[in-house]
């Protein structure tokens, strides 16, 4: 397995990289960590005819509180850097609960947070848990800067709201709201394996023991993030509970248009969405009684 040839320019900056960008348009990819990139390349799925190595650009590696209790990642910030910060795991739970679920020890090492969000993965574990914290992207040109917000970013199957001469450099995560479980499951062949579903949850509870938000985020079972808001309407103003978790995973299975392929039937997929749902709202509820 070897790739197509193509021309490898290192940047040793953010501006640089979007200058070689701009040059080459259609015909260049940005390489982060390389964990997805590089085997579509020796697959010859993927046939860039120019690699812009982003690795030099240490700016764009990090992470950093936010005043109002919130973080911000750096697109080129490892997973492993997510999986071990205290910051994630006091201000971002869900992220932290997740990071273990991605891949392996060895490819969190060296894959990337921008770089997985930017792939587009529809099995991916990262894009889901960020639409679920109600993330924004911040996207950067020659030419400005734009927000995108997380659930707005995938367009389709691969496919994203960036545009070819813009880089993903930057991801806030706002702080969780007060009286808010998190919970994140999924249902893999092998640890490690791409999720055949999986559910990335949040539950708010108001004073009165019900709840007044909810934000249920499927991934493995459609082109992209699936968010089922008719499980968060069902949800609002109900006591938490297994009629509660029933009924918003009943809905939740209604949301989803799973495909069936060589792993799972699109039967299968659908029925792990109903039991994965009703999994995570009751780890989620937990996860408040134990704070």
């Amino acid at each position: 397995m070897k790739p197509a040839p193509f021309h490898w320019y290192p940047a040793g900056s953010a501006e640089e990289a979007l200058a070689l960008l701009a040059e080459h348009g259609d015909a260049a990819k940005a390489l982060a960590g390389g964990q997805s990139l590089i085997p579509a390349m020796n697959f010859r799925l993927a046939r860039p005819a120019v690699l812009v190595d982003l690795n030099g650009a240490t700016e764009l590696a990090g992470i950093t509180p936010l005043p109002d209790g919130g973080l911000r990642l750096g697109a080129m910030t490892r997973h492993r850097a997510v999986e071990r910060s205290a910051d994630v795991a006091s201000r971002a739970p869900l992220l932290a609960e997740t990071m273990p679920h991605v891949a392996h020890a060895q490819i969190r090492t060296r894959g990337t947070v921008g770089g997985s969000v930017a792939h587009a993965d529809p099995a991916a574990e990262l894009p889901a848990v960020l639409v679920a914290l109600g993330a924004r992207y911040l996207a950067r040109s020659g030419t400005g800067e734009r927000w995108i917000a997380a659930e707005d970013f995938t367009t389709g199957l691969f496919a994203t709201a960036l545009r070819p001469d813009e880089l993903l450099v930057a991801i806030e995560v706002p702080s969780l709201a007060p009286h808010t479980g998190h919970a994140f499951v999924e249902m893999a062949r092998r640890h490690g394996d791409f999720a055949l579903a999986g559910v990335a949850a949040t539950l708010t509870l108001g004073g009165d023991g019900r709840c007044t938000a909810a934000r249920i985020v499927l991934l493995g079972v459609g082109d992209g993030p699936v968010v089922s808001r008719r499980a968060a309407t069902l949800l609002a103003g109900q006591a938490p509970g297994a009629e509660a978790w029933r009924a918003a995973a009943a809905a939740a299975r209604t949301d989803v248009d799973p495909p069936s392929d060589i792993h799972a039937s699109a039967a299968f997929r659908r029925n792990l969405v109903d039991v994965l749902t009703r999994r995570a709202l009751a780890r989620a509820a937990a996860s408040l009684e134990a704070s």
